[in-house]
């Protein structure tokens, strides 16, 4: 390529497109290897090297979901300068850590400090039990806050000592499920939402036209909020020295308008320090004054033995709303990549399934059900770990497991489908649209004319017969799966949501326990030796996470993308309802 240099006096040059061109190229490129120089340090994380009197911190803040990616290099600076950490957890790493920490000399107890974490009630119990099972090796924990929910507290009452701050507020008020009603709001926009389901408690689409529960649901939802508040109150009862019945009174005082003072009356908390005050009680728990304090993002970094056995055990992670397609979630084509790639590695021996799902497309819910069925017919045990939900198409991808195992407070089953198809003919008329079309059938542009004009009575008959065709293949999958008959699972169907320990009862799930007792019976079924544990989907790129920063699509762009997909199909739904439980 020939470099032009202007001399001096002469008009200067116009560069041509392909000059532009060049340069844009070597300008990008540049950028690129600039970032990942610029990156590569921050991501390549050492190994932690344990040190003698260390105590590993668990701070209790940022979202815990059953695997967390790598961390973002952003969130890594942000931790350090301000002691926080953001983003989510991963429930896995905390296991792994807690087990590391409960064998490994160096460690001489655990400090759990904060009380912001957000967690499902399963996930919150699965901590809870390691940190449980920790306090067999005879280990000190001992934990610290400015402020409690209600779930870190119940998660935090296994400490040995529990410390607080003098002026902090602790949430102890009961549960509550809510959930919000769109109906009239949508009657005054115009909007119309045309519903099928099959189900009796297949409340998930109730807020569209209903304005409180329906009976059922009210039942259900009673059912187990109950059941989820009197294992909360039996477990903290144990291992604070209080009764349910004092608990439950102490509830209704709602505890987190009480003087601190009543925390210490009714043996919520042990003392009322202020944080300065820590590192004195930490000397005395450790023994010497040259203690170290290890974070949860450093102790995922602890080099562990590793296990150089051919046999491999697969964990498959499937969290968060079942879709189509898309980033978030369970999405049906990178979960079936996934799959794939377990069934072709011929050292894999068993496969435990790890599902926390609220469910979602009935069509991908489908594909991952027919993509497990491959991994048994190959030969290969499937044991499924429920996590804080495995309901509707959460349990639809589950049913056909040789072994399901569940946290008594999993919310589990709702077997059900519905269809959802908004009609906007009423804003159209408010606004003005006018439509017109040619069409060479009666049902050319279905659910075009569904959105605009609204389904006529035979349109909504055969969508019924569509919805209850789902129904009827999703009762078949689950009574296959289940050993049952189709009149049997129909019978605990109709879209009811149930809690782990009752699904015991019933014959939805065969064990309560955790995804390590899953593991265990996978690894039974499997008659395996040595084995290692892989896990899929691999944990995300952090550069990648970072790239997304650079996303220039507006809000209002994703909006338009969101109601165009909801607008070109129908949206049959295998979705639990969505509630809020606190």
């Amino acid at each position: 390529m020939a470099i032009f240099v202007k001399k001096e006096g002469e008009p200067r040059k116009k560069m041509g497109c392909l000059g532009k061109t060049l340069i844009g190229i070597g300008v990008y490129f540049g950028f690129c290897f600039l970032l990942g120089a610029l990156m590569g340090d921050m991501m390549s994380t050492p190994a932690t090297k344990l040190e003698e009197n260390t105590i590993y911190r668990i701070d209790l803040k940022g979202n815990l979901v059953d695997q967390a990616s790598e961390e973002n290099p952003l969130d890594a600076i942000m931790g350090e300068m301000y002691g926080q950490t953001t983003g989510n957890v991963g429930l896995n790493d905390l296991l792994s850590n807690i087990a590391l920490a409960k064998e490994n000399d160096k460690i001489l107890g655990i400090y759990l400090k904060g009380g912001s974490l957000a967690a499902g009630p399963a996930s919150a119990k699965a901590l809870r039990d390691a940190l449980l099972d920790f306090k067999e090796s005879g280990k000190f924990i001992i934990a610290y806050s400015d402020a409690y929910t209600q779930t870190n507290y119940y998660i935090v009452s296994v400490a040995d000592k529990i410390f607080f701050n003098p002026v902090g507020t602790l949430t102890w008020d009961g549960m509550i499920a809510q959930k919000e009603y769109y109906t009239r709001l949508f009657e005054k926009i115009g909007v119309e939402m045309q519903i099928l389901k099959v189900g009796t408690f297949k409340s998930a689409v109730e807020p569209y036209f209903r304005t409180s529960m329906s009976e059922a649901d009210r039942k259900q939802t009673e059912q187990y909020i109950g059941g989820i508040w009197s294992e909360v109150k039996a477990a903290v009862g144990q291992s604070r020295n209080i009764t349910s019945e004092q608990l439950h009174a102490y509830a209704d005082e709602c505890m987190s308008l009480q003087p601190q003072e009543k925390y210490l009356t009714y043996h919520f908390v042990d003392s009322l320090v202020y944080i300065q005050e820590m590192d004195s009680i930490l000397r005395t728990y450790a023994g010497t004054k040259d203690y170290k304090q290890l974070s949860n993002s450093k102790m995922t970094n602890v080099e562990r033995n590793k296990v150089e056995a051919k046999d491999k055990v697969a964990v498959l992670y499937a969290e968060g709303a079942i879709v189509d397609e898309g980033n978030g979630g369970i999405v049906e084509g990178k979960m079936l990549k996934n799959i794939k790639k377990i069934y072709e590695d011929e050292d894999v021996k068993a496969v435990v399934f790890r599902v926390n799902s609220p469910g979602g497309s009935a069509d991908a819910s489908e594909q991952i059900w027919h993509a497990m069925k491959m991994l048994q017919d190959k030969g290969l045990p499937v044991v499924v770990s429920m996590g804080d939900y495995a309901a509707s198409g959460g349990y639809y991808i589950s049913c056909n497991a040789d072994y399901i195992y569940a946290e008594p407070t999993t919310l589990t089953g709702s077997i059900g489908i519905f269809g959802t198809v908004p009609n906007l003919s009423k804003i159209r008329e408010k606004v003005g649209l006018d439509v017109d079309a040619v069409a060479t059938n009666k049902h050319s542009g279905l659910m075009t004319n569904a959105v605009i004009n609204g389904m006529n009575p035979q349109e909504m008959a055969l969508m019924q017969k569509m919805v209850e065709r789902g129904y009827d293949l999703f009762t078949r999958r689950c009574a296959d799966g289940r050993g049952m008959t189709q009149d049997e699972i129909k019978k605990i169907g109709e879209g009811r949501v149930w809690l782990g320990k009752d699904a015991l009862e019933i014959g939805l799930v065969d064990g309560l326990g955790n995804i390590d007792d899953a593991v265990a019976k996978a690894v039974e079924l499997a008659e395996l030796g040595e084995y290692q544990l892989v896990s899929y989907p691999e944990k995300t790129d952090p550069l990648q996470e970072m790239l997304k920063l650079f996303d220039t699509t507006t809000p209002e762009e994703r909006l338009v993308m969101k109601v165009r997909e909801f607008a070109s199909k129908p949206r049959i739904m295998a979705l639990m309802p969505e509630v809020t439980i606190q």
